[in-house]
């Protein structure tokens, strides 16, 4: 089976395709697509019921909030990239149902150990990230095979790809360093921002205003 096929042919994915690849450039284009497909192939793996459209726009829509636009937005660059999402979906007509899954599925996809147990296409959008970004499950053939990972590839490529994603996201959560507190992100600050210091919780603890 070509890979590529599990792409959805369907007027919410074309839509979806079109606005990503008329706002991002090819490193987060590329990424985003090859996010869904390693998720598709890892759920389809472990006989998931997902949704392919709404895992496809999860997916698409992951990391749009690292955009320029959003840099001031003072939010997790996750949650701005789940509100895009979840406005696109709305103006396609889906239901709240769908867009509560995607809406979720994009702002958990930076915090592991909680969408492997949430609804499919949730838990499928950080495996596809996962897998994409920090070689979770690259040795695991079972669910994609290295004929489909060459299949992927050779249709979205990823060259100099660990280099490039680590700038952009040091460019997209450098302006919002306090969003950082308490996730992985805070990790590419420390190391592409001189002088960044991570918050830290149990610091937070001890010098809250609590007079004890």
């Amino acid at each position: 089976m070509n890979p590529m096929t599990l792409v959805p042919d369907s007027k919410l994915a074309t839509a979806a395709t079109a606005l990503v690849r008329d706002t991002v450039g090819d490193l987060i284009y590329h990424h985003s697509r090859r996010v869904y497909l390693f998720g598709a192939l890892r759920g389809r793996a472990q006989g998931l019921a997902f949704d392919p459209e709404l895992l496809y726009v999860g997916a698409m829509f992951h990391d749009l909030g690292l955009g320029e636009e959003h840099r001031n937005s003072g939010r997790r660059f996750e949650v701005d990239g789940a509100e895009e999402a979840a406005a696109f979906l709305r103006a396609q007509g889906a239901d709240e149902d769908a867009v509560r899954r995607v809406w979720t599925a994009i702002a958990l996809h930076t915090t592991p150990g909680i969408p492997a147990f949430m609804e499919p296409e949730v838990a499928l959008v950080t495996a596809g990230v996962e897998y994409d970004v920090l070689g979770i499950g690259y040795d695991d053939p079972a669910a994609v095979t290295p004929e489909d990972r060459a299949a992927i590839v050779a249709a979205h490529p990823r060259p100099d790809f660990k280099r490039q994603i680590l700038g952009a996201f040091a460019e997209g959560i450098a302006p919002r360093p306090d969003t950082t507190f308490g996730n992985v992100k805070a990790d590419v600050l420390r190391h592409f921002v001189p002088g960044f210091v991570p918050g830290d919780f149990v610091t937070t603890i001890r010098e809250s205003s609590w007079p004890e």
